[in-house]
């Protein structure tokens, strides 16, 4: 969906300030229209909503979802100051003034930045037209590319304190529309990520409903992304979100998780703690902080190649970063005693601390809050987190209890795990941290013993083999016979064949690696072909339906049946399916004027998110290329464009140098 924008202004004709009639039907249609329009935006008037029902409340809807307000402000019309009110009071950014010539500013606004347009005995002024309508365009564009955390509002600005109403929630008129866009869109989503096709979710968030969910697909598609441990794209969708919302606490608590998992855990720490700082009652940012400090403690004692006894010595020399842990779990719990996962782990690192260094300093607190975490985890009635609760349980057997006791109380809990082998996994790993550390052995091996033979009965995730290097090719077509100005003549075929083979072998392509294009006539044919003659396993993406994409892309050129035969032979040849965008995608996106966007070029993004998901550093990009622009959207200078935005690896076969 487009950006929206509300236009408030007077109707008809109305007298201005020298008593010249103004049509303001003619100002909205030739002159603020076209420009908002030139700017990207679909544009509503109130006196063009058509659906029934409440006037004042379909007004009062656009005023708090749309992305841009414009208020024209040539007459004291109350209407319309009215409606700016209401606009300031409900939003903090997202407003033009715009006027034609006045007499005089109102106070109220007289030091806000408004565009004047130009006026000639009543009518829009002709000379001065283009001018006008290229301003408030560009307007237009500096204020929607600037708002993000900004408050222009006077209201917000003079009130730092308020809060925007949750607008993002209303589910009502014509807000549905909206929400039903993003609801089909969040379905292929999560399509995408059940498939593990990270690929797909980037392309995807890329078209995320602009309007007015953004900040929602933003992070729909980082949640999505985390959980495939994508954890670089992820952090790039959270940060998108809080360009537009930089008070959201989960786009930044889940940035900071992210940061941790990269290996940023200075950044990392520094989110957890500002969010802590504008609430020290944020418990999840206290368990964040709580997992970092933890993480910070193993990482200083688990060195690969030392004894158990050593890392059991250097775990008690690091009792200060224990003891750092142990209070920001602990913390957690005490701003939410129902909250009892950080209660569990700061129970265990209470007594893992008196295990290491015979300090009994927590002893006291530790006994009081197992009786707390207890209760907490009994009374758990939300069943989809029933193992977490009763395996919290468990957890409390290993110090209290035999190891009998024990593995009831483990096989009780993996009663309710529902097949989900990533929390038995997690479960596992935290018990293999205590057996590490030679903590109550017997009980703790009885725990591991349960959840091992139960992860034996799953099945894990299936994952996909990383290759060692990922070639991504685009590459100019085959002339058709009737091309004005040649650019790849048939004649040249052996000659790109041999460059692309002679690229391919100096970069070592081998079985352990992965090729990935389109299967047009011309250089995607000869890349295939090349590829599979040395072993690399080909995907083939097409943008569009095989039947549709071999008319547009394989019979028009030069010796099309030859090409299509080749096409298929290679085809049948494929260890990998090929991949058709519309199946995987859905349909195209629209662009701002109502046309689909081009397929080619939504397929170029494809082809390079699903280059760059099996990781930066392995991807190797080869154009054969004239440096140009193509016949249309899409091609080869649009891939190249976009590749150079994400990585340097390219391999340029320059045809004017090669014919």
């Amino acid at each position: 969906m487009s950006l929206h924008v509300f236009v408030a202004m007077p109707f008809g004709v109305k007298p201005g300030d020298d008593g010249c009639l103004i049509d303001f039907d003619r100002v909205f249609a030739e002159f603020i229209r076209p420009a908002l329009e030139s700017a990207g935006l679909e544009v509503l008037r109130a006196d063009e909503e058509r659906s029934a029902g409440d006037i004042r409340a379909d007004m009062f809807q656009e005023l708090l979802m749309a992305d841009l307000v414009v208020a024209d402000l040539t007459l004291d019309n109350p209407n319309v100051w009215y409606e700016l009110g209401v606009r300031h009071a409900l939003r903090a950014r997202g407003v033009i003034l715009v006027q034609g010539p006045r007499a005089a500013q109102p106070f109220d606004i007289y030091t806000d930045r408004k565009l004047t347009y130009h006026l000639k005995d009543g009518a829009l002024d002709p000379q001065m037209l283009a001018t006008d309508i290229a301003n408030l365009a560009t307007m237009t564009r500096n204020t929607l590319n600037a708002w993000r955390g900004r408050k222009t509002s006077p209201v917000y600005s003079l009130l730092p304190n308020l809060e925007e109403p949750d607008w993002c929630r209303l589910r009502v008129g014509n807000a549905l529309a909206y929400w039903e866009s993003y609801d089909e869109w969040a379905t292929r989503i999560e399509v995408a990520r059940n498939a593990n096709h990270p690929e797909d979710i980037l392309v995807l968030a890329d078209e995320a409903p602009a309007t007015p969910l953004r900040v929602e697909a933003h992070m729909k598609a980082g949640e999505a992304l985390r959980r495939m441990e994508h954890f670089n794209f992820a952090l790039e969708q959270y940060d998108l979100a809080l360009a537009f919302a930089p008070d959201n606490h989960e786009a930044a608590s889940q940035r900071g998780v992210c940061l941790q998992h990269i290996g940023r855990t200075d950044e990392a720490r520094a989110t957890y703690k500002k969010l802590i700082d504008i609430d020290a009652d944020d418990v999840d940012a206290w368990e964040l902080l709580a997992r970092l400090d933890k993480e910070e403690w193993v990482n200083a004692w688990r060195i690969p190649g030392h004894t158990p006894a050593q890392m059991r010595d250097d775990a008690a020399y690091e009792d200060a970063l224990l003891r750092d842990t142990i209070h920001s779990y602990s913390t957690a719990f005490r701003r939410s005693p129902g909250h009892y996962l950080p209660g569990i782990n700061a129970v265990m690192m209470m007594h893992v601390y008196r295990d290491l260094t015979g300090d009994t300093r927590y002893d006291n607190e530790a006994a009081i809050m197992a009786g707390g975490v207890a209760w907490a985890a009994s009374s758990e009635r939300n069943e989809a987190n029933r193992f977490w609760a009763l395996a919290n349980l468990g957890a409390l057997a290993i110090l209290d209890k035999d190891p009998a006791a024990v593995g009831e109380a483990f096989r009780e809990a993996i009663a309710h795990l529902d097949n989900d082998w990533l929390a038995l996994d997690a479960t596992c790993k935290q018990m293999g941290l205590l057996a590490e550390l030679g903590f109550r052995p017997d009980n703790v091996n009885a725990a591991l013993a349960t959840l091992e033979r139960a992860m034996q009965r799953l099945r894990p995730p299936a994952c996909q083999r990383q290759p060692d290097k990922v070639f991504l090719f685009s590459g100019h077509m085959i002339d058709s016979p009737d091309r004005a100005e040649p650019r790849f003549p048939p004649d040249k075929e052996a000659i790109a064949a041999a460059r692309i083979a002679e690229t391919l072998d100096k970069l070592g392509a081998g079985p352990n690696d992965l090729a990935i294009a389109q299967c047009a006539a011309g250089g995607d044919i000869l890349f295939a072909e090349a590829c599979m003659a040395r072993g690399v396993p080909f995907q083939m993406l097409l943008p569009l339906e095989e039947p549709d994409f071999i008319e547009a892309s394989v019979l028009p050129s030069s010796n099309g049946e030859s090409w299509r035969q080749r096409y298929l032979a290679l085809r049948d040849k494929l260890t990998l399916p090929p991949r058709i965008m519309p199946d995987e995608l859905g349909p195209l996106p629209r662009e701002s004027d109502g046309r689909e966007m081009n397929p080619f070029e939504r397929c170029n993004l494809w082809l390079l998110y699903s280059a760059l998901a099996q990781g930066l550093d392995r991807v190797r990009f080869i154009c054969l290329w004239n440096g140009g622009g193509g016949d249309g959207p899409g091609g080869t200078a649009h891939m190249v464009r976009e590749v150079k935005r994400r990585t340097g690896q390219v391999s340029w076969l320059d045809t004017r140098q090669l014919w």
